[in-house]
């Protein structure tokens, strides 16, 4: 047998037989290596440790300490899941089992509905079909033998017809397990040392509601027993502050199915949170020169065709309204309504930039799968506004953009967060207009705008609007999973599209540039985001409710109301608790309202007209006179201060 050349990542060479294993060469390196070896990577490509190389290649044996082990170790444990799932369920169909981001999951078929004591009992079998050693063996299927072998296996046929080839790769997880896959896994169950099981969910084969409905099993698994510790920890802090479950809790929004689904109704304390964060922002705005305007939430078919939205964005827009001899669309985006405002009259250079914002409800068709609370909707209204300007004012303009970002994160208390600058991919012809020199314009004029300010960026690939690149700022949730809030776009070519122009210093007509950017991103999902950030205990200044007096007895009921008439007489957002309860039951429930301060007044404060202070995170805070109170409070609010 000849033999063939492996290359390892530190440039060395081995020249071993054809049909020679990773695995192999890993124990030619070192016992540890191959002790510690997850999978292989051969010609840039994932390989199972077992399988034999029959070329020369280049080689790297990928351990836990290499990213892209995690995902195979992750795609072996939704096997092993599958595995226990048919051993104590055979009548079970099998769907498919992904590694994603935090773990991952295996879709079934099962006229039985699984159960949180059946988790229990597959998670058991797990462990001990780990203990058996089973190999994941890699074997070769004709497509045809495949079809026959797997019967009334609807899922799995049905996915074989599609994806195969005539000849497919299966793996086999002991005798009695066989699934359709690519691959690759890690050498046998052993490798396996921490998973657990989380949940159980619906979910529609291959994703359409038009598909049968399955039962998918989710789960997560880690490399250590301490970091899947680590996880689950985190995971049960994020359940506390998981804004659904506290947006209940607080009374701050509400979803009705007689309203339909992606369509939360803001309740008063909700109502009032959302308020004041408009109030900010607006007022951010106008010391910046910004124009606010109102614009319809609906418009014509043929003002999206224009801009280009209908062709890009329809299958995300409700369907039109047929109106007499018109076609009306809900708005799912705010800029053509903005252009219009634009063309509204002659503009000069002297008038730029002209600056038009809104707080503009728009509507995106979102699947009722996708839907969330406050963070995936159907309706949402976003902090939206469009720059006109001319090309020399591209980089001011951003870069005062990005300073006014700054100073409402740090306002909000927003401290996890990272720049990404979303660029086209050159080869997508369909979702990018193709016009090579407005894109590199574009994007460098944002390399060097963050490289001025001295901001860390990194960069994507094909994150691109289909107008023009973008910055986005990204925010962690507790998890670390991060999603886009605020968005800085640089568009060359709406004004184009709209034959925009304004009058030069030459007197000749000339095109502006569009800056499209959303600082505080939509207020649902902004505030989803704040919920979560403070587990509903707000800074005093965006609190719906600041300050609750509790009097102790009745006696000091008409001391209360006094107390509440002077606290709004200033603007602060009191209530009062008057019931017949104890003082200690009172504080409870504020505590758990998240109030930022409670005045306990009894027979001494009336008597000294003095309350008594409590701080929901620090507690007494001692007595004083209701105008250093307010003095007190007011500093606070006056400074956006994150912490009382």
């Amino acid at each position: 047998m000849s033999n063939i050349e492996i290359t390892l990542p530190d440039g060395s060479k081995q020249s071993v037989a054809a049909g020679t294993r990773p695995i192999d060469i890993a124990k030619s390196i070192s016992p540890r290596l191959a002790d510690a070896a997850i999978v292989a990577k051969v010609n840039g490509d994932l390989f199972d440790l077992t399988r034999p190389l029959e070329q020369d290649a280049t080689l790297q044996i990928l351990t836990n300490k290499d990213p892209e082990a995690l995902p195979v170790y992750r795609h072996s444990t939704a096997h092993l899941l599958a595995a226990a799932v048919l051993e104590l369920y055979p009548e079970t169909q099998l769907g498919i089992g992904p590694p994603i981001e935090s773990g991952f999951y295996y879709d079934f078929d099962r006229a039985t509905a699984f159960t949180p004591d059946d988790l229990e009992k597959i998670e058991a079998k797990m462990w001990e079909i780990q203990k058996r050693h089973l190999p994941y063996d890699r074997i070769y299927t004709k497509k045809e033998d495949g079809l026959k072998k797997y019967g009334d296996a609807w899922m799995k046929c049905e996915l074989i017809e599609e994806r195969a080839g005539e000849i497919f790769s299966e793996y086999t997880l002991g005798p009695h397990f066989i699934d359709f896959c690519r691959g690759p896994h890690v050498p046998d169950t052993s490798k396996i040392k921490a998973f657990k099981l989380l949940s159980i969910a619906g979910a529609y084969w291959k994703g359409s509601e038009k598909n049968k409905q399955l039962q998918r099993i989710y789960g997560t698994a880690f490399f250590s027993p301490k970091d899947l510790q680590d996880y689950l920890n985190k995971l049960e802090e994020a359940k506390k502050r998981d804004h659904r479950k506290l947006g209940k809790e607080l009374e701050l929004f509400t979803v009705n199915e007689s309203v339909g689904a992606g369509l939360p109704l803001w309740l008063p304390k909700g109502a009032t949170i959302r308020r004041l964060l408009e109030d900010y922002i607006l007022e951010r705005e106008r010391a910046l020169g910004y124009q606010h305007v109102y614009t319809p939430d609906l418009a014509k078919v043929e003002l999206y065709e224009r801009s280009g939205h209908w062709a890009h964005y329809k299958d995300s827009m409700f369907p039109p309204m047929e109106l007499e001899n018109e076609r009306m669309v809900l708005r799912p985006m705010n800029c053509p309504h903005h252009i219009l405002v634009y063309e509204s009259k002659q503009r000069s250079y002297r008038d730029l930039p002209v600056k038009i914002a809104e707080l503009g409800t728009m509507y995106r068709y979102e699947r009722s799968g996708a839907l969330s609370g406050l963070s995936r909707v159907r309706c949402m209204t976003l902090n939206d506004a469009h720059i006109f300007c001319m090309p020399e004012q591209i980089k001011d303009e951003f870069s005062q953009v990005m300073r006014l970002v700054e100073a409402v994160y740090k306002d909000l208390g927003i401290t996890q967060y990272r720049y990404r600058l979303s660029l086209r991919d050159k080869a997508d012809k369909e979702k990018y207009v193709d016009n090579d020199a407005m894109w590199e314009m574009g994007e460098q004029m944002l390399r060097e705008a963050m490289t001025a300010l001295g901001l860390p960026f990194v960069e994507a690939k094909g994150e691109a609007a289909f107008y023009g690149p973008k910055l986005d700022i990204q925010l962690a949730d507790v998890m670390g999973h991060e999603e886009t809030y605020s968005t800085i776009q640089v568009d060359f070519h709406l004004p184009s599209q709209f034959d925009l122009h304004y009058i030069g210093v030459d007197g000749k007509e000339h095109r502006p540039v569009m800056i499209h950017r959303a600082v505080v991103s939509t207020m649902e999902r902004m505030i989803a985001y704040l919920i979560e950030l403070y587990a509903g205990a707000f800074p005093l200044w965006l609190a719906p409710v600041q300050v609750t007096v509790l009097p102790i007895t009745d006696r000091q009921t008409d001391y209360a109301r006094e107390i509440v008439k002077q606290l709004l007489a200033v603007g602060l957002r009191v209530t009062s608790d008057e019931r017949n309860e104890k003082v200690n039951l009172k504080i409870r429930e504020a505590q758990l309202q998240k109030i930022p301060y409670m005045l306990v007044v009894g027979d001494r404060e009336q008597q000294n007209s003095q309350v008594a202070v409590r701080n929901r995170k620090h507690g007494d805070q001692g007595v004083k006179t209701l105008e250093e109170f307010i003095a007190s409070v007011q500093g606070l609010i006056a400074t956006k201060a994150v912490s009382e």
